[in-house]
């Protein structure tokens, strides 16, 4: 964050109301963190709230004191609350996006409207969680919501969000399941709850739950996953969302759909950016987003024409090509705009396949097979990447004996593509369930080979997620999967290169059994979405230079270390093991007086010529202190991919001081439901 300006003199000055309880219908209330300008009882304010789980005291608190004073000094109130169950807040979270979180939103916004100091007008912002149910609430359409920025989240959450990934099943489930349990076990502060702290806490640890059991139970697109999806009935969502993220995140996908579907002021912004907000995300370039944001919010919540609803529709970072890396601090390139999407000057391009090649024209007779290792797909990065961490793709050429490989000869010309790049196949299965993983890279020329996106599809859901159906074996099926989405430029001299593999792991679980798809080249086509530069790009103005409010001290107590990602093979039982790990180390915050801590490791291990010994652990150790409180959890989640069940092994340790408040071990099986 080292490029951030600081901001300490604003248009007006700002005062904060460190915690302050909001009282739902049921009694139970929320703590809720406000800065807002000194004046705002005499000269009242839009209120931006950002509603989320993850702790306003200490787990957001960084990213916080950057943004919601930075906003309060232009003339808004921002509103920062737990979530029930979450935080400093009253209650139980027993999943995300529920019904009642939503209730309790709605809840929060009608109180604000009611305070001296609010203006009646509402935005509601956040990344991940807190963009989810920005969108989620805005379909329930309270009146006095006026506009939603969405960042890095999802209008799909079964087959766009961490859980599914076009019917297979992710090991992100087991990921965040992990970390979203080890979120909801930590306890309340007692410097804001009191003595009642104990008590808050071991309601929690009873009444919260462990979430990913009802994601592996749920493995279909069920009512379960509808809710929360406003991709199920986007009329529902009338005010004006500005959707934002960026390609080294995982949810660039919505933002195309969001602008093609919604039929209120909607906006897109996709940079090269992690999982981050955009002021201090990796890859840079970072833009002065929390001016973007006030431009967004003055037109919509104020009434000023800001001239950004006349705006194109959708701003896209086309990234230049470069070398394989697992992490940039930022990635060369240029901004382009298009009017509306799908975007009218975009054609396709259809490339057919021969063995080892793909060219423009008829592909060839020929039929081909593959069944790749259940290792396959090992260089192909994190599902969803921080961008501060090293976990981007690397060199694609290590999967060359994993995939069917196909390339172009070297470009004659550059080429940009924007959009959903699509793999159209025959091909048959020599098993019921399958999976199909199609990699697009681009073939440099010293030979190394950088991922630009890829498609997963769960063949049993090629029809779509509700006429899911077995392969019948040995019959050839005609099918499109569409890959991510991407804004990528190949130069003149480069190749575009396609890999096809039976799995993509550890970004999904692999099949039940090892599966040969033979692919039939002559019927198989990948199509790319090729974009022509247009009269808008060149009008583009510059973003501003990234500012924020003045951050938070903090005091390091004890040093961490850096994310690390290693792959090892064990010589004695072949098996291959991907394991991460972090270290926060301990960190004193001197405005609380609070010391926290937490370290996390994920194992991810697979022998190559069995599936059903993949399995995953994920780990967190998590602790908090201040003089003679003294807490910490311990979780650790195991998923095991066996043949006919998915076995989930759960234990946490829950501590006090040295008195144990809760220690449980659970082991729960779900049939597989050809997945």
């Amino acid at each position: 964050m080292d490029d951030i300006r600081v901001v300490t003199e604003f248009p007006r000055k700002v005062r904060e109301i460190e915690n302050l309880w909001i009282p739902m219908p049921d009694g139970v209330k929320l703590a809720a963190r406000i800065w807002l300008p000194e004046d705002a009882d005499a000269d009242p304010v839009p209120a931006i709230l950002e509603y989320l789980p993850y702790r306003k005291r200490d787990g957001t608190v960084e990213r916080d004191a950057l943004t919601h004073p930075y906003f309060a000094g232009h003339g808004y109130a921002g509103v920062r609350v737990d979530m029930r169950g979450s935080g400093d807040s009253e209650g139980v979270c027993q999943g995300e996006y529920l019904k009642q979180e939503q209730d309790d939103c709605l809840a929060v916004i009608e109180w604000l409207v009611l305070q001296s100091w609010c203006s009646g007008s509402v935005g509601m912002i956040g990344i991940s969680w807190g963009g989810f149910n920005g969108l989620q609430v805005a379909a329930r359409r309270p009146p006095a919501l006026k506009a939603v920025i969405s960042l890095c989240s999802t209008d799909d959450r079964y087959n766009d969000d961490c859980h599914y990934l076009g019917g297979a099943q992710m090991c992100d489930n087991l990921r965040w399941g992990a970390t979203a349990w080890a979120i909801a076990m930590t306890p309340p502060d007692p410097a804001l709850v009191g003595e009642r702290w104990r008590q808050m806490w071991k309601q929690r640890l009873n009444g919260n739950g462990i979430w990913l059991q009802d994601w592996i139970e749920h493995q279909r697109r069920d009512d379960f996953y509808k809710h929360g999806s406003i991709c199920e009935d986007y009329s529902e969502v009338e005010i004006p969302v500005y959707a934002v993220s960026g390609w080294a995140d995982t949810y660039p996908n919505p933002v195309f759909r969001m602008i093609e579907n919604l039929l209120g002021p909607r906006k897109g912004l996709i940079g090269p950016w992690g999982h981050k907000y955009p002021h201090f995300a990796t890859p840079g370039p970072r833009i002065g987003y929390l001016q973007e944001c006030l431009r967004w919010w003055d037109q919509y919540l104020k009434d000023i024409d800001t001239g950004i609803a006349d705006e194109p529709m959708l701003r896209a970072w086309i990234q230049d090509p470069a070398h394989p890396a697992p992490i940039y601090e930022e990635r060369s390139g240029r901004w382009v705009a298009e009017p509306s999407w799908p975007a009218p000057g975009i054609v396709e391009r259809r490339l057919a396949l021969s063995p080892g090649r793909l060219a423009e024209g008829d592909g060839s007779d020929a039929v081909l097979t593959i069944c790749s290792p259940t290792t396959a797909g090992l260089s192909s990065g994190a599902w969803c990447s921080e961008g501060m961490t090293p976990t981007l793709p690397i060199d694609q050429r290590m999967e060359a004996d994993s995939a069917l490989v196909f390339e172009t000869e070297p470009l004659s010309e550059a080429v940009e593509i924007l959009g959903f790049p699509e793999f159209e196949v025959t091909l048959a299965s020599d098993k019921p369930v399958a999976l199909l993983s199609a990699t697009l890279s681009i073939g440099l020329e010293d030979g190394q080979a950088a991922l630009v996106s890829y498609g997963i599809l769960n063949l049993t859901h090629r029809n779509d997620d509700f006429e899911v159906a077995p392969m019948t074996p040995g019959k050839p099926e005609a099918i499109r999967m569409k890959l991510r989405c991407c804004g990528q430029r190949f130069e003149k001299g480069q190749r575009i290169r396609l890999a096809i593999a039976t799995g993509m792991w550890p970004i999904v679980f692999p099949g039940p059994e090892k599966a040969t798809i033979s692919l039939h080249c002559a019927a198989s086509k990948l199509i790319l979405p090729i974009r022509k530069p247009n009269d808008l790009d060149s009008k583009l103005a510059p973003f501003a230079e990234p500012q924020g409010a003045q951050p938070m001290g903090r005091e390091v107590i004890k040093p961490g270390e850096p994310s690390r990602q290693e792959i090892t093979t064990d010589q004695v039982t072949g098996e291959t093991t991907c394991h991460l790990s972090s270290d926060t180390g301990a960190v004193l915050h001197p405005h609380t007086g609070m010391i926290v801590s937490a370290k996390h490791t994920d194992r991810f291990t697979v022998h190559p010529d069995d599936p059903n010994t993949a399995r995953g652990t994920c780990a967190w150790e998590k602790s908090y202190a201040r003089d003679d409180w003294k807490v910490r959890i311990a979780v650790s989640a195991t998923v095991r991919a066996l043949r006919d069940v998915w076995r989930i092994e759960t234990s946490i340790v829950a501590h006090d001081g040295e008195e144990v408040v809760l220690e449980r071990d659970e082991v729960k099986e779900f049939a597989r439901d050809l997945n």
